[in-house]
């Protein structure tokens, strides 16, 4: 993965004659989604760097370590990914997994879709950002005695160590979106698929009304704004900024496709456990929670959280849990 200090990362892939420009850029900034950014690090602008819009914001250089890093370390993201196993392996049985089939997990968590990849047959690496989940991952696939799958620290927006036209599928779900420079992300995963190879993300959207989107949104609330140069990662819920990023990688935008699917939380106790979890465990909600905590307002983030996870359960039973929530599916032949 990329060390060190700078967000800047290679632009590996290149224009391909015939291919439809991109439109121009649509700019979703951060508001929504403030507790995604971390702590605030200090920023300053690459010499030299002449782009504007968020081109520009991606060449921007922090002195400090990723602060995705700190942000997926942060917590146990293992306990929430507990409640998202079943949609994770109903998800995979869709994509066409087949018995020797290479496939990138990219921000693969602890491999809630990496294993069932891997149960299909085939050969999966997982790529996340956080340490703690990449031993997480690795101590699952042992466990399962997957020998076929293997996790490794990474950066999605700078994957140095692995050759281009790798994969025949590449895989993030709720992944690649968080990483902080989006069209250094598409340019990587078109780099690593080979030429007729797939990539399929699960991205959440920006002002859904179901529960990740409104749980981002009531946290950004209660947390301080997001450092200078920050873009959502909500942005990748927005087609018409996928299609540019996928555009600017070289994909026309007829080969890129997108769907509206659902991803359900599943708990084994009341809505107000699940978010217990997530208050512990989720870094987002445990930044919003320190920020409220700070001001006074604690009681109050955790009213407004409770109310949406009981008013958004579907479960019949009252000592159990099931959300859905909305996401766009986004399919992209190589």
């Amino acid at each position: 993965m990329a060390r060190g200090l700078r967000f800047v990362g290679p632009s590996t892939a290149v224009w391909q004659p015939g291919k439809a420009r991109p439109k121009k850029l649509r700019q979703w900034l951060a508001e929504d989604t403030a507790g995604l950014a971390g702590a605030e690090t200090p920023r300053r602008w690459q010499n030299g760097d002449v782009r504007s819009g968020e081109h520009a914001k991606e060449t921007m250089v922090t002195e400090t370590a990723n602060p995705n890093k700190a942000l997926w370390e942060k917590g146990d993201f293992s306990r929430v990914a507990d409640s998202m196993r079943r949609s994770g392996e109903a998800l995979v049985a869709r994509l066409g997994v087949t018995p020797g089939m290479k496939v990138l997990d990219l921000g693969c968590g602890d491999g809630t879709t990496a294993l069932p990849e891997a149960r299909l047959g085939a050969d999966v690496l997982g790529v996340d950002i956080a340490s703690s989940l990449v031993a997480a991952g690795n101590r699952r696939a042992e466990a399962e005695g997957l020998a076929n799958c293997r996790f490794q620290e990474g950066d999605a927006s700078h994957l140095d160590n692995l050759a281009d036209d790798t994969f025949d599928l590449a895989v993030s779900i709720f992944g690649a979106m968080f990483a902080p420079r989006p069209f250094d992300v598409a340019k990587e995963m078109v780099r690593v698929t080979r030429p007729g190879g797939r990539i399929v993300m699960g991205n959440w959207i920006p002002n859904d009304p179901t529960l990740v989107a409104q749980i981002l949104k009531i946290s950004s609330a209660y947390s301080p704004p997001p450092p200078e140069g920050f873009i959502s990662p909500m942005t990748w819920g927005v087609e018409d900024n996928v299609t540019e990023r996928f555009g600017e990688a070289g994909v026309g935008a007829d080969n890129i496709s997108f769907s509206r699917e659902t991803y359900t939380f599943e708990y084994p106790a009341p809505p107000v456990e699940l978010l217990a979890v997530f208050r512990e465990y989720y870094g987002p909600t445990m930044n919003a929670f320190a920020a409220a905590e700070a001001n006074g307002r604690t009681e109050e983030l955790q009213k407004d959280l409770a109310d949406l996870f009981t008013s958004q359960n579907t479960s019949p039973n009252a000592d159990a849990t099931s959300i859905p929530a909305t996401f766009l599916q986004v399919t992209v032949n190589v």
